[in-house]
């Protein structure tokens, strides 16, 4: 059984510490592999540090960092310092199933695996928040359909994306692709943006529905932000996406798209917040640039050349004669 490290990222989540990780940890504490936890605090200003260190002490590895930045940056510094052979994203606001590690492992007995994650319903409900996605393109805007699964429990199901609260991955792929995008701080879209890469680059995103988590709904970034901008972060992360993955005509095409049925029609209907999303893109085009070309040069290195078009194209191909029931 391979070995597992946790990342927990945390920002002002002591509340949900007391509420939901003595269950997740006595989870860790049962598997029969070793476990290292690692939480990394995205300098809180509750009292998360001083709880974690009172309770569990030496039982879980706490990094504390000296200034607030972001989902993306914390997560990495957790991944940086895991050491184990495959890397478990957990939120502070998820309660796992007893058994939902033992439904994830057979996907790994394949190389091109990149990471697997489970169904998320509510924590006092079963409505599902996240499951399998597969891609669309309206245009040039790139997409995620509705939630599905396939009926086939011996089917792999594929994903488009993995969710980074409850996904778990391939720890030297994880490494090898540079983690999240710290270009998304403070959160939003670096999973899927994490997910693309991974595609492109060859490997896989599934998705298991008998392995269950709960999930309190927005509790680990209420209010850190307005919903003005928490609209506006939203916005810019996904533009980041499609210029991140998108090339020559596709990328010309798509501004355009963005320009007239977003920002227009946004500034017509005072959704100034996609306007000021898109000039985020604008100002930041060099470093945008730079990580696109970084990639380019990773996907020589392992011998790829798929594109957004291709990922999508293959996604679609898993899919076919299957019988897929929409969730």
């Amino acid at each position: 059984m391979k070995s597992i490290s946790v990342v927990i990222p945390n920002y002002n989540g002591r509340h949900l510490f007391e509420k939901y990780f003595e269950h997740n940890y006595q989870i860790f504490k049962s598997l029969p592999t070793n476990v290292q936890i690692i939480v990394v605090d995205d300098a809180s200003k509750d009292e998360s540090v001083a709880y974690l260190k009172e309770t569990y002490g030496d039982k879980i590895t706490l990094i504390e960092k000296p200034m607030n930045s972001g989902f993306s940056e914390t997560c990495n510094i957790g991944i940086e310092r895991a050491t184990n052979d495959l890397i478990f994203l957990l939120n502070t606001d998820v309660s796992l199933e007893p058994d939902y590690f033992e439904k994830l492992y057979r996907y790994f007995e394949y190389d091109d695996t990149f990471g697997v994650m489970g169904r998320i319903i509510g924590m006092d409900d079963d409505n599902i928040q996240e499951a399998a996605r597969s891609p669309k393109i309206l245009g040039r805007k790139i997409k995620s359909c509705d939630f599905f699964r396939l009926n086939d429990k011996e089917t792999f199901t594929p994903t488009f994306y993995l969710s980074g609260a409850i996904a778990l991955m391939d720890t030297r792929k994880l490494k090898a692709i540079n983690g999240f995008n710290e270009m998304f701080n403070p959160y939003y879209g670096e999973d899927q943006e994490l997910s693309i890469r991974a595609w492109r680059l060859g490997w896989k995103c599934y998705y298991e529905h008998s392995a269950i988590c709960r999930h309190e709904v927005s509790a680990s970034t209420k209010g850190h932000n307005t919903k003005r901008a928490i609209k506006q972060i939203h916005f810019r992360n996904r533009y980041y996406v499609h210029y991140l993955h998108l090339y020559g005509m596709d990328l010309q095409l798509w501004h355009l798209q963005v320009l007239f049925c977003d920002v227009l029609l946004g500034l017509l209907m005072l959704q100034t917040y996609k306007a000021e999303a898109y000039l985020d893109v604008l100002r930041n085009r060099r470093e945008l640039s730079q990580k696109k070309s970084a990639f380019h040069f990773q996907m020589k290195k392992y011998r790829s050349n798929l594109g957004i078009i291709e990922v999508i194209n293959t996604i679609r191909l898993m899919l076919k004669y299957k019988e897929v029931v929409k969730l």
